[in-house]
């Protein structure tokens, strides 16, 4: 018995869509480009835009785009304005450094959870991604680690299965991987991502050994070079590039 084969969907952006296995995938696919642009400041803080523009630039259709944009607003990482789109939110320092605190607490739960659970699975993933970072300096590119470090998060995450946190860390590990790309990129030009590998790769091994307060330690020593970052962004970044649209209102 035959049937009529189905026409194939061709791309509409300039990248051709992934294939996925549903509509839900699309939506998370949406999310983690808008992410990573978020990181990397493609998205400028402060910066407007039309829907129309963010479908073009994820290579995505309408509606998984709309959700992703729900849970970006959820995550407080850009605004909705009512009929005039959407506007990336701007970085309030002071406000990002308070978070630290909750990130930290809500972090050490997942790792303590983490460890305990760890498995010879997990334990085999957690020494991989070790193998990553311990990639020479110059093939280790901020780009590259941040994409390390997201799998860190999502492997711990689900090391200690318990869902209610992820909706909480998500958007924490977002904000302060773009604080990381502010401070590596621009104020702290030429200093490498030693000390950050060795808070990660220390962190890792302790997990894996289910070694909890070794684990902890290593997780604040973490959390202790990331507020460090503020002491130097607060007193050397150029506030434009916090909000654009500053740019705008600076006399010519």
């Amino acid at each position: 018995m035959s049937s009529t084969p189905s026409k194939k969907v061709q791309p509409t952006g300039p990248a051709p869509i992934p294939r996925t296995r549903g509509f839900r995938n699309q939506a998370d696919l949406a999310y983690e480009r808008i992410e990573k642009m978020l990181v990397n400041c493609q998205l400028s803080p402060g910066r407007f835009l039309a829907m129309q523009d963010l479908q073009k630039l994820v290579a995505l259709g309408r509606t998984p785009v709309h959700q992703a944009v729900s849970r970006l607003a959820e995550d407080t990482l850009v605004i909705v304005r009512p009929r005039d789109g959407l506007q990336i939110a701007p970085i309030n320092l002071a406000r990002e450094r308070g978070l630290l605190p909750l990130r930290r607490d809500v972090e050490r739960f997942v790792i303590r959870l983490a460890a305990k659970r760890s498995g010879a699975s997990e334990r085999n993933q957690l020494l991989h991604l070790q193998r990553l970072l311990r990639e020479p300096a110059e093939k280790l590119t901020l780009d590259r680690f941040n994409v390390v470090d997201r799998n860190v998060d999502q492997l711990l995450i689900a090391m200690a299965g318990e869902p209610f946190v992820e909706p909480t860390l998500r958007p924490l590990h977002t904000i302060f991987r773009r604080i990381g790309w502010l401070y590596h990129t621009k104020v702290a030009r030429g200093q490498n991502l030693k000390q950050s590998v060795d808070c990660h790769i220390a962190l890792l091994e302790a997990v894996a050994d289910r070694q909890i307060e070794k684990a902890i330690a290593a997780l604040d020593d973490l959390i202790g070079f990331v507020d460090s970052m503020f002491d130097v962004l607060e007193q050397e970044i150029d506030p434009s590039l916090l909000d654009c649209s500053l740019a705008y209102l600076r006399p010519h």
